[in-house]
């Protein structure tokens, strides 16, 4: 799938809640309860990864309640709910469960009457109960689900770890690519996934990954399959890196508009991600794995504030100002040579 043309594919749909809380308990070791309605818990789904506290629902206004959403009862929920009579605090919660809720969260060790479980459990709402904070506990749920409903798309390339930095080679079948990446690998830097890398979205920031089946394998034109982790050992590889720039190669005759400062900054969106991009053209004897290690050490610097293009640009402002001011006779490009003694 080409740069511009990528799908964005939901890696699941929906999870019932006895899956997730398997699935949670699994990831997070924290303790959670079965409090009420158990039984439901394999018939009602989690459709999205955003969470809802019911504080302004329990306080009877409703018209913007996301009741698809997971439920997550605090101490503020609690709290108020103790405030109320007994009549209240009934008529409060049976207009809470009156909704289609998925599931009923309750943290911070809080509990909430037998008569109130019972309501929630008539109405098919499994409830689960959990000694964690309310904002540990929305964290940890919070990045699970991230994860479970996060979109992916599949891009054609290779993703390698370039001094930390990641880099997805692409560019038209046959360029070599894949021979840039092993290069790199042999200079002690990682490969990610060769030929196919599955990409997932995750808070803004895109995760690059290989398939099960190309995992650690690389294909040579000419030499066929090689495993990089058994040949180079574990030191080789990586199983996921972020994505921070694109290097897309071209033949010399297919390329236009080469950017010969680095002052333009090009970019290509990916999921609504955008991802800087370099175009090289490749000649013969032009070395791609050198200039694959200067992107990524120059990434850095970056990174760290400090963008040479930009350097250089107020350097020959600067130079050129300094010559409009001063009206003597020309000088030399070099004053000063220092003396080459063996």
């Amino acid at each position: 799938m080409s740069l511009e043309n990528q799908e964005a594919i939901p890696i699941r749909e929906d999870i019932e809640v006895s899956y997730l809380i398997e699935k949670l308990k699994e990831r997070t070791q924290i303790d959670i309860e079965a409090y009420a309605g158990k039984d439901y818990s394999k018939k009602k789904l989690v459709t999205e990864a955003d969470l809802h506290r019911p504080g302004l629902a329990l306080a009877g206004y409703t018209d913007l309640f996301t009741y698809q959403r997971i439920q997550v009862i605090g101490n503020t929920e609690c709290n108020f709910l103790r405030n109320l009579s007994e009549s209240e605090r009934t008529k409060s919660f049976e207009k809470l469960v009156s909704f289609d809720l998925p599931v009923i969260f309750i943290t911070s060790g809080n509990e909430l009457s037998n008569d109130l479980l019972k309501k929630a459990e008539n109405r098919g709402i499994p409830v689960y109960r959990t000694e964690l904070e309310t904002t540990k506990f929305m964290y940890l749920l919070r990045d699970f689900l991230e994860d479970y409903f996060a979109l992916q798309t599949m891009l054609h390339g290779t993703m390698v770890d370039v001094y930390g930095i990641g880099i997805l080679i692409s560019g038209k079948s046959g360029l070599g690519k894949s021979e840039v990446a092993l290069d790199l690998v042999e200079r002690g830097h990682r490969l990610v996934s060769d030929d196919v890398v599955m990409l997932t979205k995750k808070s803004n920031v895109l995760l690059a990954s290989a398939t099960e089946m190309n995992k650690h394998f690389m294909e040579i034109r000419g030499l066929g399959i090689i495993d990089v982790m058994s040949m180079f050992g574990i030191r080789s590889i990586r199983y996921q890196k972020r994505l921070e720039v694109i290097l897309e190669l071209s033949l010399w005759e297919d390329t236009e508009n080469l950017n010969r400062t680095g002052l333009d900054h090009d970019t290509v969106e990916i999921l609504g991600t955008k991802i800087p991009l370099i175009h090289l053209p490749i000649t013969p004897g032009k070395n791609i794995t050198v200039i694959a290690e200067v992107i990524a050490m120059n990434y850095l610097l970056k990174h760290y504030g400090y963008d040479a293009a930009e350097e250089f640009q107020k350097k020959i402002k600067k130079h050129i100002a300094d010559k409009k001011n001063r009206h003597d006779m020309p000088r030399r490009a070099v004053e000063y040579f220092e003396g080459d003694f063996e």
